[in-house]
């Protein structure tokens, strides 16, 4: 029975992941000009590049890594306004679900608007966008959602977290829907064969959410977390080492670093395919270990906070088995966290029943998480 039910799982998780038919296969670009605004330069001038792109990006990544704080700290912005205006879809699928726009359609909706610290060459990228799901009382959450998310994934979690009086700022994450520039038709920039570009992506992300946290403290909220789905998961472990204020923490499906994910995952086939005839995952690893989770458990133990980590049974995006190097590296450190298994599958987390029992977990933990700390 246990075989039957992985086979029609693994099945089912294939046929949900070739819906998107329109993911771009690009070749590696090492994007060394997006290194130009970046701090740890360690002497380099500014726009100074090596001619060794993938060393200079390897020793890159070890200066970032020893002088993380530095990395991702940032001007806050002095622009933050509340937007009311009406509620949109941006589907990145090539046909998008006509059933969703005629849902949202003439609905409003109020979205924190501020200029992002990270500068990028994309208008639309530049300015975050964050949907306000208001609550009275001190607690508040920052939601980052899935790589590709449509911008009304996850409001229902939202709306469930405001049942429980918890305040949700759900942030549109660099390059994904409003945000999105012109030239592309999914979150492509987010997460690409472009070196450099992901890097600045993640860098960006996480400080847009350092921004939000900002914010609710101006609005008074002081008892703050995260919750961040996948790539999402990723930047809100990210931000979680690097931010003191953050003192409750869920990662719906973890794992350990970028480079595995991207190379080992069947989202990201595409990407792989850019990149292989150029670098392996061993190499790749040291390009991005920026911006992967495992470089940062030290500062991620610096503070105590409450974690809750979830995982897939029959994952092929996030392998069960980084998952797993995850939690025992939560383990190993002795910190304060609370891990769950779903049966099920990445893609197949967000169908009946599964998206309800991760829902689920997650409101479970939320309910109690901000009580001692």
């Amino acid at each position: 029975m246990a075989s039957r039910y992985s086979q029609w799982m693994y099945e089912w998780e294939h046929r949900l992941t070739s819906v998107d038919n329109n993911r771009v296969v690009r070749p590696l670009d090492w994007g060394a000009e997006w290194a130009r605004g970046w701090p740890c330069r360690n002497g380099f001038a500014p726009g100074h590049v090596p001619e060794d792109a993938e060393k200079f990006f390897i020793d890159y990544n070890r200066r970032i890594v020893a002088a993380s704080e530095e990395f991702y700290s940032y001007v806050p912005p002095e622009d933050f306004r509340l937007e009311r205006r009406e509620v949109e879809v941006f589907s990145t699928r090539e046909v998008p679900d006509q059933r969703l726009e005629r849902k949202v359609r003439g609905t409003h909706a109020d979205f924190l608007r501020f200029t992002s610290p990270v500068r990028t060459p994309y208008p639309e990228n530049n300015l975050v966008n964050a949907r306000w799901f208001p609550a009275r009382g001190g607690r508040a959450v920052v939601l980052l959602p899935h790589w590709n998310a449509d911008a009304i994934a996850y409001t229902g979690l939202c709306r469930v977290l405001n049942l429980l009086g918890i305040a949700v700022l759900r942030l549109t994450m660099p390059y994904h829907d409003i945000r999105m520039p012109a030239e592309i038709n999914r979150a492509d920039y987010a997460v690409s064969a472009n070196i450099g570009r992901t890097i600045d992506a993640c860098r960006q992300g996480v400080i847009d959410v350092r921004c939000c946290l900002d914010w609710l403290e101006r609005q008074g909220y002081s008892h703050l977390g995260i919750v961040g789905t996948s790539l999402g998961s990723c930047y809100a472990f990210l931000t979680a080492a690097h931010d003191s204020r953050i003192r409750v923490a869920a990662f719906n499906h973890a794992s350990t670093y970028v480079a595995d994910v991207v190379w080992h995952g069947q989202s990201t086939r595409h990407i792989r395919q850019g990149l292989e005839p150029h670098i392996d995952v061993d190499r790749l690893r040291k390009l991005w270990s920026a911006i992967s989770p495992m470089s940062y458990f030290e500062q991620f133990a610096r503070w105590p906070k409450k974690s809750l980590i979830i995982y897939a049974r029959y994952d092929l995006t996030f392998l069960p088995e980084f998952s797993r190097n995850a939690v025992d590296e939560f383990a190993r450190r002795g910190l304060n966290h609370r891990v769950v298994v779903l049966p099920c599958g990445h893609y197949t987390t967000g169908e009946t029943p599964y998206k309800y029992m991760d829902g689920w977990q997650l409101a479970s933990f939320f309910r109690t998480a901000f009580e001692n700390i």
